[in-house]
């Protein structure tokens, strides 16, 4: 799963062999010619789409919108399109591993943001999804291990992931890392009481709804349950 941070054009050189797939989010589609999938918002100017070749697939909301309402929705798992292309990767490909590059959400506050310069920083918006980055990816890293997929971090430097960070070497050896079944359990209970779905996708709608304590305690039970039973 390749992002948009500025380090992420290192990927333009690995080795395709170790990757099943190349998904590429957003404006990453440019860094190799490769990719199989380029995943993209309806708002992504017309401009920066690519035109995908005979095996390759553009992936819009038709595609991801379902595929994240199937495994909880936004208000749980986040309005990002880096946790947005992972729901979508592990909903539709069922893959054993997830290696995300260039997907931290780390902003400095000098220099590149993005591999081609400065960029709007969409995590950062004020948005009822994105009160806990770090808890969306705990959920998130928790219900691909339910599925036996292990969701892991290839980059280096500060991230908002908590995923476990991984080489290029070993990908093929990961195992999946444990975490707190109880926890994850109440969690996701605590999930369909609050029944805070919006099938459209376009939640901003509808932001009158949604208490932000309920959202902000549901963040802390996932962040918990991150970390394995004592």
């Amino acid at each position: 799963m390749l992002g948009s941070g500025p380090q992420a054009v290192q990927a333009a050189d690995w080795p395709r062999a170790g990757f099943d797939r190349i998904v590429a989010i957003n404006n990453a589609w440019r860094i190799r010619p490769d990719w199989d999938d380029a995943i993209f918002p309806w708002d992504f100017p017309e401009d920066r789409r690519p035109i995908a070749g005979p095996d390759q697939r553009l992936i819009t909301q038709e595609d991801f919108v379902p595929a994240q309402n199937a495994l909880g929705g936004f208000l749980y798992a986040g309005g990002t399109m880096a946790f947005t292309t992972a729901y979508w990767i592990l909903h539709t490909l069922k893959p054993r591993v997830i290696a995300a590059y260039g997907c931290d959400m780390h902003y400095p506050a000098t220099g590149p943001t993005h591999f081609y310069g400065t960029g709007t920083p969409d995590p950062l918006r004020a948005d009822i999804t994105l009160r806990s980055l770090e808890a969306k990816s705990a959920r998130f890293r928790i219900l691909a291990a339910m599925a036996g997929c292990a969701a892991v971090n290839l980059s280096e430097g500060p991230s908002r992931l908590v995923w476990p960070r991984a080489m290029l070497q070993g990908l093929a050896e990961l195992r999946l890392q444990p975490f707190n079944t109880e926890l994850a359990a109440q969690a996701l209970a605590r999930e369909r009481a609050l029944n805070y779905h919006s099938p459209s996708g376009r939640y901003w709608e509808e932001a009158d709804r949604f208490d932000l304590a309920q959202i902000d305690a549901l963040d802390a039970l996932w962040l918990a349950a991150n970390q394995p039973a004592p």
